[in-house]
C-alpha cells in the first residue's frame, strides 16, 4: 500500500521524487518567494537527501542496538543507565548557567509593551 506525503508516493520498492510543484507549495505555505533557480536547487537538494535516506533504509540494522543519543561523548560507561550517563552533561559548577538570568519581571519592565507574562510585539508577517 502506498503512503502519500506532499505528492510523494512511498511504497515498499519505489520512492517518487519531490517535484518543483511540491517545493512551490511548501514555499507558499512558508511565505517564501523563491526564484526559478532557487526552486530547482531546492528540488535537487531535497531529492539528494531523500536518496541518501533511501540508501540508509537499505542497511541491515537487525543487530544494532537502538540509541536515544548518537554519542556517548560525555560518559562512555555502558554499566550506567541512560539517565546516569546523561546526568554528567550538566556541570556541577555551572548549575545555573554562565551567569544568572535577568529576573522575569525586571526584563518585562524594560519592554516598550508587555502584559504580566510576555513581551508584546507588533505583527511582522502579513499575507
Amino acid at each position: 500500500m502506498a503512503k502519500q506525503v506532499l505528492g510523494c508516493a512511498q511504497d515498499d520498492k519505489q520512492f517518487m521524487k519531490v517535484t518543483e510543484k511540491d517545493v512551490a507549495y511548501v514555499a507558499d505555505l512558508s511565505n517564501l518567494e523563491l526564484t526559478e533557480e532557487e526552486r530547482a536547487h531546492m528540488v535537487r537538494d531535497l531529492n539528494s537527501i531523500l536518496d541518501y535516506i533511501d540508501r540508509l533504509n537499505q542497511l541491515d540494522t537487525t543487530d544494532i542496538e537502538p540509541m536515544a543519543q548518537v554519542s556517548d561523548r560525555y560518559v562512555v560507561d555502558a554499566s550506567k543507565s541512560a539517565n546516569e550517563r546523561s546526568a554528567s552533561v550538566a556541570r556541577e559548577d555551572l548549575l545555573f548557567g554562565l551567569r544568572p538570568s535577568l529576573p522575569h519581571q525586571e526584563a518585562l519592565a524594560n519592554a516598550p509593551d508587555a502584559d504580566d507574562d510576555f513581551f508584546k510585539v507588533p505583527k511582522v508577517i502579513e499575507r
